[in-house]
């Protein structure tokens, strides 16, 4: 018997609107939390062959942009805040040789592997952030990886830079989930 699916529908909204005068680390960790339940929201509800349509002319889709994004949060908080490697999927593709790897392989995963393999990529996410916040530095704690010139990240960068990378994709899979069935939202 298969577990049933306990990802919110596209209709109903999950999100909680972030604090209107939090202090800064409540209001980037709402912002992130809101644009991550964005995309859950975007992909609720859909089979795979929906989840691998595409907008003409792009060859993007919603499995994609969904294995994009949590390659993203591993990306930054595993290998760049702490120079952990990858994990998962990510560990065993060389992403120099493969590049856009997670965006043309997610089609072949089915819709609950790529839901939970966000949802867990994004706990660790949530978990690193909170060890680091619990430091002295805080949102001021430096990367171990660097830029490649030398310069690092602070954990505020990380969490401002995935707050811009959902909302782009947001924006991408809004369009995506209207070709597929119609549904638009915010």
């Amino acid at each position: 018997m298969t577990a049933p699916d306990t990802t919110p529908s596209y209709d109903a909204d999950p999100r909680s609107e972030p604090p209107l005068a939090g202090d800064e680390t409540a209001t980037l960790r709402a912002f992130l939390d809101y644009h991550r339940d964005t995309l859950r929201m975007k992909v609720g509800g859909l089979d795979a062959a929906q989840l691998a349509r595409t907008l003409p002319p792009s060859d993007l889709t919603l499995a994609g942009l969904l294995k994009h994004v949590t390659w993203v949060e591993d990306h930054w908080f595993s290998h760049v805040l702490l120079d952990e490697g990858y994990a998962g999927p990510w560990g065993e593709i060389d992403v120099r040789t493969h590049p856009d790897w997670e965006l043309r392989s997610a089609v072949d995963d089915s819709p609950s592997y790529l839901r939970e393999l966000f949802d867990e990529v994004v706990a660790r996410s949530d978990a690193v952030t909170d060890r680091l916040l619990a430091t002295p530095e805080g949102l001021d704690t430096l990367s171990r990886r660097g830029d490649g010139r030398g310069e690092r990240f602070n954990l505020r960068w990380v969490l401002v830079h995935l707050v811009e990378e959902y909302a782009r994709h947001n924006g991408h899979a809004d369009l995506i989930r209207q070709a597929v069935d119609g549904s638009v939202g915010e």
